[in-house]
């Protein structure tokens, strides 16, 4: 994975830990326990290729994420993936629209300054000429009820994949 010059450490308190991706590719990231909440009114949009590397962000993407668009273009999505988020639920992601279904789930974020954001994210797979040749996900503000309901299960889902 190339470097990632928007990632900061964190001031103050934060955690970190590094990171290994499905490509074998490995980083260290930062996290703290600030929210930054999710804007109303807004929708993120970005695209992917098929190897899951960025081709679009929109401007409310690049806001929350807190990287420079050059940064993101190009970059895998991965980068945010917040280390408390159970790597089942993206499993169940990849699963889904690989099959050339529609995925939608909430889904942890981590920003570049090490805060997260919530999100519910719908994905679909973009179908040319009857060939899936990327991704398209979209999300919007969540719903805090249905976060609070899923915190235990991503938790038990962490602990069981971590072994904690």
């Amino acid at each position: 994975m190339r470097p990632l010059p928007g990632m900061r450490v964190p001031d103050g308190p934060h955690a970190s830990a590094v990171h290994r991706y499905h490509d074998g590719s490995t980083r260290t990231v930062y996290w703290t326990t600030r929210e930054v909440p999710y804007p109303d009114g807004r929708l993120i949009v970005s695209r992917t290729g098929l190897d899951g590397a960025i081709t679009h962000a929109n401007a409310a993407f690049v806001e929350m994420s807190g990287y420079p668009r050059d940064v993101l273009i190009g970059a895998p999505h991965c980068i945010l993936r917040h280390p408390e988020m159970p790597r089942a639920a993206f499993e169940d992601l990849w699963s889904t629209v690989v099959s050339g279904r529609k995925w939608h789930g909430h889904v942890m974020n981590l920003r570049a300054d090490g805060s997260f954001y919530w999100v519910y994210a719908t994905v679909i797979p973009n179908v040319r000429n009857g060939r899936t040749v990327g991704y398209t996900s979209v999300r919007r503000k969540p719903s805090r009820r249905k976060i609070e309901a899923l915190l235990p299960v991503y938790r038990s889902q962490l602990a069981a994949e971590t072994g904690a």
